[in-house]
Formats: C-alpha cells, structure tokens, sequence
C-alpha cells in the first residue's frame, strides 16, 4: 500500500453493513400506511445516501406527503428492532478490515444512534471506536463534500490522502467534491451491480462489485 493513502473513509449503510434493503422496507411500508405507494427502486433513486431530514423534505416534495413530528421517531425505533434480526456485514468486509494498514473511519449519513446500534449488532462497536462522524456534525449532508472533509479533519490526513468507499450516487458526489479518491462498491443487497447511473456521472471511478476484490483493485489506486 502506498503512502499517499493515508486514511480509508467508509460509508457505513450499504457499504460496511448491508442495510439498505431493511432500511428502504421499513420506510416503505410506514409511507404506504400514508398512503404514498413507492418502490425500491424509487427509494434509491431519491433517498439512497441522504440523511433524514433530507429524505423527510425529498418526501414532502416528490410526493406531497408532510411527515408528522413521530414519523422519524417511529421509523427508526421500528427500523433498530428489525436490526436486532436482519443486520448483517457486506461479504467478505472482515477480510478488509484485516487487509488495511492505514486508519480508517466511517462517514455516514444516518444518526449516530443508528450508526451506534449498527455497528454493536454487527460486532464492530470495538473496531470504529472514535472514528464514527455523522451528517449531524456538519451543516451540510451528502452529496456536499462536507461531511467527508470533516472525518478527514478530525482524523488529521489531508483530502487528497483520503480514499472513501461508497455505494451511493450522493455519496460518490460528495467525494468527489471533496477532491478526494473514491470507490463505488456495489456489493450490497440493495444494488444492482450493472447499474449505470455512477459510472454515466463518474466514468473515471472504479466500481467494487464484492469485497474479496478489495486487494485487486487496491493498488493501482493507492500509487
């Protein structure tokens, strides 16, 4: 592994765990008791890599729906419960971890209550210790460069020695705003490995479609 990289930036959903599904089923069935039918591929279209108050403001636009004050707190309280069953890893991300010889952090999108409880169901709690930053700290969510420029402030590498991994079109948007290099994994549940919209927007960023490729891929962006 080269020096220039000095720092590796996971997403956590979709990427370190395979959430999405879970997520998107339980949104979508609490928006149908509403009335709003919608889809997967609608969730990620619109809501994929955003944080709450984004997708509560994407949902009143899209489809005419204002939330009540206990929608999000009923959603993620529902949502943990499901965790406690459903929750998994990515394949194959343990061996990743295992792989690195820099640090390492996560930047995401969900609360850190969420994200807490996440990564204790999965075993990792221990592993990202100190190194979880959340949308909540900066003013601005994915896809602004925000949230990713502050993980790296906070874990002292500069931008350009940062690698971030993501599996959203927002998330993919943010790092590269942040002039940093990225990974388009496509490895959890929720995608489609064939899927065109990154790579349409972002031709030169290398797509991940399975972990155990991580070693491959590694070198020729690390130099």
């Amino acid at each position: 592994m080269s020096n220039h990289t000095q720092l590796v930036i996971f997403d956590c959903d979709g990427v370190v765990i395979d959430s999405e599904v879970i997520s998107a089923n339980v949104l979508i069935d609490k928006l149908t008791l509403l009335g709003a039918e919608i889809d997967m591929a609608f969730v990620q279209q619109h809501f994929l890599g955003c944080k709450f108050a984004t997708v509560a403001q994407k949902i009143e636009d899209l489809l005419s729906l204002t939330l009540s004050p206990q929608f999000e707190l009923e959603y993620r309280e529902q949502l943990l419960a499901v965790f406690e069953h459903q929750l998994t890893l990515t394949a194959g991300f343990n061996k990743v971890l295992a792989q690195l010889t820099v640090p390492y952090c996560i930047a995401t999108s969900s609360s850190l209550p969420r994200t807490t409880k996440a990564l204790s169901v999965v075993g990792l709690t221990d592993v990202f210790s100190g190194c979880v930053f959340t949308a909540s700290e900066v003013k601005r969510g994915k896809p602004a460069p925000d949230l990713f420029l502050h993980a790296a402030e906070r874990m002292g590498v500069k931008p350009e020695h940062c690698l971030v991994i993501e599996d959203s079109f927002f998330g993919v948007t943010a790092a590269v705003a942040a002039n940093m290099p990225v990974i388009h994994y496509v490895g959890g549940g929720h995608m489609d490995p064939d899927s065109q919209t990154v790579l349409q927007a972002f031709s030169q960023v290398p797509v991940l479609k399975h972990w155990d490729d991580f070693s491959a891929i590694m070198p020729a962006l690390m130099r």
